[in-house]
């Protein structure tokens, strides 16, 4: 493997003394980011907090410019404007003054391994203890019901009553699963939320998923982002998808079938949790042993020569 210092280089927007925070997110758009969660969640914190640029990463090693071209303007008679591509290191600052890190650009397609070192080797530098993602995934849902989630972690203590959703189950892979795997393996803590969009709005954007994400991401970290103006921007979400939606009556149809099986797989899960907790409440069989004890010692006669139990005579 090539030096992975030489992918990346420090900046001096932050001064050395300031380094040092305990979180890093990273929202690295990839395969899949149903609903633009990743995408909103992203431009929310940039938008609104307080950051610096603490590391730039090299794209020309590490971007297929042909396989995803950026974006060029082009004015009447020559170019003017080129959409270049930037993955970069920042320093948030929360609402209360607490420090933390973004890293946040496209998906590196080539070098995953030496990006991944090259990553654990910033983590380590800058006294990271947790790593955070989340993005959003397709799944038959209504977007009139609350928005799920499927969490995974690198031990299960970080997700305590984690209620699993899937099995065993192969998935086309992304750097961001490969660095929560490596890091895990090299002791690092890392979690990962992944947000549950309606697949009939897998390609729009679905603020609910996004408000989702930054409540886990806050509820885990205990960071204070602000989301009021996440939560009006899915407001106007649900406005213009609940207007789309009265004018097709077809895919009023799917939701509405989405909405009955989503209810029939809810009040399942309720029947199920209830059967467990009765279950749990039933006596053991040494505790219904003991009980059987204590009932026979205190139905014993008195006196060995009685003439027995009143059923007997």
């Amino acid at each position: 493997m090539q030096d992975p210092r030489e992918l990346y280089q420090l900046e001096t927007d932050t001064h050395a003394s300031s380094l040092g925070a305990h979180t890093m997110v990273v929202s690295l758009g990839g395969l899949i980011d149903a609903g633009n969660t990743q995408q909103l969640l992203t431009a929310h914190m940039l938008g609104t907090l307080e950051h610096t640029v603490v590391a730039s990463f090299d794209v020309d090693q590490l971007l297929d410019y042909r396989g995803r071209r950026p974006v060029m303007t082009f004015d009447r008679d020559r170019f003017t404007e080129y959409a270049d591509p930037s993955l970069l290191l920042y320093r948030m600052i929360d609402a209360e003054g607490t420090p933390f890190y973004l890293l946040a650009g496209p998906e590196p397609d080539y070098q995953w391994e030496r990006m991944i070192e090259a990553i654990r080797q910033l983590i380590r530098r800058l006294g990271v203890q947790l790593v955070v993602s989340a993005q959003g995934i397709p799944m038959g849902v209504p977007h009139t019901r609350p928005v799920g989630m499927t969490r995974f972690a690198s031990k299960p203590s970080l997700i305590p009553e984690n209620e699993a959703l899937f099995g065993s189950v192969q998935v086309p892979g992304s750097l961001d699963s490969l660095l929560h795997l490596r890091l895990g393996e090299s002791g690092v803590d890392t979690v990962g939320f992944a947000i549950h969009v309606p697949h009939y709005l897998a390609q729009m954007d679905f603020g609910d998923a996004a408000v989702e994400a930054l409540n886990a991401i806050t509820g885990l970290t205990g960071l204070d982002i602000p989301v009021h103006e996440l939560s009006a921007l899915a407001g106007l979400h649900r406005a213009e998808i609940g207007r789309q939606v009265d004018e097709n009556e077809e895919v009023g149809e799917v939701v509405h079938g989405l909405e009955e099986q989503y209810d029939a797989f809810t009040e399942g899960l309720k029947r199920q949790n209830l059967l467990a907790t009765e279950m749990a409440e039933l006596p053991s069989a040494d505790e219904i042993g003991a009980e059987l004890e204590k009932f026979l010692r205190e139905e014993e006669p008195a006196d060995e020569d009685s003439d027995g139990p009143d059923f007997l005579r």
